[in-house]
């Protein structure tokens, strides 16, 4: 069965989501939805059969399976609520900068039986799924330690560095240590003259005394993209602007501490939207959605409110 999508906004991140959808044999994008006119002519040069709308509303939600809102955050909870009454919704990150929104949501799909999910792209990397299952068997012993470092991106007006950055580094997390902290604390400051707080450093401490590290921020002249696994036997490097080598791993000397073995394992490096596209056909079809229930949304908003 193919599913028909609705996809509203597509300005910067709509087109990407859109042509993973479109190399899916399990989707069709049956509407794109803009105030742009511009934006407007571009999709229609790349799906020329589909509808075309400037108001949201002129969908007709009996004929489409999945609504995809690329809208900015502050039309988020709005829009999806109108359209799980009636559709499956996916929502471009943050879903909601308000926790009571989120959880609303939630109950909302519950209650009309339709599936939400958010666009956390990183959870359906291959490489974060990598370090997921280094962490569930242990591989390496106990992990101590947790740095990242996500710098450079397009400077929003809709939300701060940390509802725009930091939200990648709360999902993954949530992710792979099915957890939320103990200790939250941060720092967030303007290093440009503009209206959202543009950089962030933040210290978590989770149980068991692993402590985390993460700084965000827009404002740099590259892009970084890092995370530091450290176990008591190996480090695992995680940087996902490697196009191919995106995990590396460091195993600890047994005769030198101060010595490792570099290793680079086989992974996944299919695009993660596109797994995050397939996931989502196999949860329509299951009607079952694993990695979104129990409140995943939820917990990862709590966090960031939190910061």
């Amino acid at each position: 069965m193919i599913y028909k999508v609705a996809l509203i906004g597509y300005g910067y991140w709509g087109p990407k989501l859109a042509r993973n959808f479109l190399n899916s044999n399990n989707f069709e994008i049956s509407c794109i939805v803009d105030k742009s006119l511009n934006n407007l002519n571009k999709a229609k040069k790349i799906f020329p059969t589909s509808k075309f709308y400037q108001n949201h509303k002129m969908i007709n939600v009996n004929e489409i399976d999945l609504v995809v809102i690329c809208s900015p955050t502050k039309f988020h909870y709005e829009m999806a609520k109108f359209f799980l009454k009636s559709n499956h919704v996916l929502v471009e990150k943050p879903l909601s900068l308000n926790l009571k929104k989120v959880a609303e949501l939630e109950r909302w799909s519950k209650k009309n039986n339709k599936l939400l999910f958010v666009d956390y792209p990183f959870i359906f990397s291959g490489s974060i799924n990598f370090v997921y299952k280094i962490i569930k068997n242990k591989k390496f012993g106990k992990l101590l330690e947790i740095e990242s470092f996500r710098e450079q991106a397009p400077i929003r007006n809709d939300a701060n560095v940390v509802w725009d950055l930091g939200v990648h580094d709360i999902s993954i997390l949530k992710y792979i240590l099915n957890s939320n902290p103990i200790m939250v604390r941060g720092l967030k400051y303007n290093t440009a003259k503009i209206k959202m707080k543009d950089t962030a450093y933040i210290n978590l401490l989770y149980k068991n005394n692993l402590k985390v590290f993460i700084k965000n921020s827009w404002i740099s002249p590259t892009k970084i993209r890092l995370i530091k696994f450290k176990f008591q036997n190996a480090i695992i490097t995680c940087d996902e602007n490697e196009p191919l080598y995106k995990i590396k791993i460091y195993k600890k000397d047994n005769k030198n501490s101060s010595r490792y073995k570099l290793e680079i394992p086989d992974i996944d490096i299919s695009e993660p939207l596109y797994n995050l596209v397939n996931y989502i056909y196999k949860s329509i079809k299951k009607k079952q959605n694993p990695i979104f229930d129990k409140n995943f949304n939820v917990s990862i908003t709590k966090v960031l409110e939190k910061i």
